[in-house]
């Protein structure tokens, strides 16, 4: 008789139990017209520049080329998929106003609709008015004198040899007064404030996982959009009012240039004195305060899994990162804002 243990059949452990699937969002094709568009132009701006035909700068179809090749790539990041939420996405006009008085409610509704070109549109349309809006107000030989002025201060290695100074004046006064190169200038202004968009919020997603957190990159892009929305409008509007209502002699041709609100502790400091703790101290304001904290609301609540931590973590690190940054090019660069 054989052994009965001989006849046991060999141990094999109990199978898994069946994981759920795993969604992944879809990937926001409809970008990729867009894109090719904007790559396009780009490319037509920058024949037409070197064949002279259009009195216009390279940089400026090289900057819409590259903003075209930004949101093409970007257009295979896949869109969050957020379990369980069957919210409908607001209405841009309701999202743009709401952003002021209920942004939980929006930074929520963004979680699972991280719709941005409305926002997006908004900051580069202020941008652009503002800026064309300043170098009218102030003259653009004022703005030219200053800048080759301050050049020239510089010292080496980074000043300019004195011959090319005149050189560099007559270009800059074109391309403030003819109106081509205008057109060119926004062109840059709207290229750079998405891929500098772009690039915050890819940063904000590598923090976010630093912090234990977890945000979709299309999140973090609506996110830094809305955010910076309110903060825009707020800053430009009353810009435009005050650009119009002060002396053009008493603005600033360099640091009026961003906005001529004062509600920072820069006021303490005079720029030509103490640029450095004058640029500091302009860190610490009413507008950025409040936007250091709609930053860290927005990650918090527009992110897929962010804790309170994470979400004013990742906002306060990057107003310090901002602050080093200038701090440095105002240490090295002082006499531009003096």
């Amino acid at each position: 008789m054989s052994d009965p243990l001989e006849q046991q059949q060999p141990f094999e452990p109990p199978p898994a139990p069946p994981q759920p699937p795993t969604q992944t969002g879809p990937r926001p094709t409809r970008l990729r017209p867009f894109a090719i568009g904007l790559f396009v132009l780009g490319l037509i701006t920058m024949v037409l520049a070197i064949l002279k035909t259009i009195s216009i700068e390279v940089f400026s179809g090289v900057a819409l080329c590259a903003f075209g090749m930004a949101l093409f790539g970007l257009s295979f990041v896949r869109l969050p998929v957020v379990p369980n939420a069957n919210e409908a996405p607001l209405p841009p006009l309701q999202k743009v106003f709401g952003v002021f008085y209920e942004p939980t409610r929006v930074f929520r509704n963004l979680r699972v609709h991280p719709h941005w070109v409305v926002a997006f549109a908004i900051v580069a349309a202020l941008n652009v008015i503002y800026s064309n809006a300043f170098v009218r107000r102030v003259t653009p030989e004022r703005i030219t004198n200053h800048v080759v002025e301050k050049m020239s201060e510089m010292g080496p290695p980074f000043a300019p040899p004195p011959e090319m100074l005149e050189g560099i004046r007559a270009k800059q006064l074109e391309q403030l007064k003819n109106p081509t190169q205008r057109v060119g200038a926004a062109f840059n202004t709207i290229s750079g404030t998405f891929i500098w968009g772009a690039l915050v919020s890819a940063i904000s997603l590598l923090l976010i996982l630093a912090f234990g957190g977890r945000i979709n990159y299309w999140q973090a892009v609506a996110v830094y959009f809305y955010t910076l929305l309110p903060i825009m409008i707020i800053q430009k509007l009353l810009s435009l009012v005050i650009l119009y209502i002060k002396d053009p002699d008493d603005l600033h041709p360099i640091l009026g240039q961003d906005n001529l609100v004062q509600d920072n502790l820069g006021i303490l400091f005079s720029p030509a004195a103490h640029p450095v703790l004058f640029v500091m101290a302009s860190f610490i304001g009413v507008l950025s305060i409040y936007g250091l904290w709609l930053r860290g609301k927005g990650l918090r609540e527009g992110g897929t899994r962010v804790s309170s931590t994470a979400g004013y973590g990742v906002a306060i690190t990057l107003w310090v990162v901002g602050l080093l940054l200038v701090t440095i090019f105002t240490s090295l660069f002082p006499g531009f804002i003096g």
